[in-house]
């Protein structure tokens, strides 16, 4: 079923329910606070990217899937963009992300993952940015995303195919934190 239909679903349809947006939504959320920090040191007065972060919390608490959520999705990438800082940008582009998750489509195609896994691949680009892309495996930007994936995440990820290419950056980070959920010991929900 569509998460806002009571329609059955076509033959190219992921299972897909309000609840598990829900927790997507929280799980990019989670993400994109990460590098929020990243965000405001660069330009405090701009709440874009805060308030994009608390729409999909609102969201995965419970709220509603309303214009709000693509409002404030639309705002933080307006905040990324007006940013001349890379590691500002890729942070306010995270909250973007995490506001847009609750938008995941139930579509059978490898660029939906972007709404899943979006988030965190574009904190942890920021985080590295501000480390000087320095590689620190005690400090990897994608242990935190990957340890905050509840197995109700991982099982969604699972019913859609793998990441897509390209992207650059981002697009590695997306690829990697894909790989790593997929094969990892975490158990699919019973959902």
């Amino acid at each position: 079923m569509r998460p806002d239909s009571d329609r059955p679903a076509k033959a190219d349809e992921i299972p897909l329910d309000l609840e598990e947006l829900r927790a997507i939504a929280g799980f990019s959320a989670e993400c994109a606070v990460t590098a929020l920090e990243i965000f405001e040191r660069s330009s405090p007065a701009d709440s874009r990217p805060r308030n994009a972060i608390e729409a999909a919390r609102t969201f995965a608490r419970g709220g509603k899937r309303v214009k709000a959520l693509r409002d404030a999705a639309l705002a933080a990438l307006k905040a990324a963009l007006a940013s001349d800082d890379p590691a500002a940008s890729h942070a306010a582009r995270a909250a973007m992300c995490a506001s847009s998750a609750a938008y995941l489509h139930p579509l059978a195609r490898s660029t939906q993952v972007r709404h899943i896994l979006g988030a965190a691949a574009h904190a942890a680009r920021a985080v590295e940015l501000v480390a000087g892309d320095t590689v620190d495996l005690e400090a990897d930007p994608m242990q935190h995303p990957a340890r905050c994936a509840t197995p109700q995440v991982v099982d969604v990820l699972r019913r859609f195919p793998a990441a897509p290419s390209g992207g650059g950056r981002v697009g590695e980070l997306l690829r990697s934190l894909d790989r790593t959920l997929r094969a990892g010991d975490l158990t699919p929900s019973a959902s």
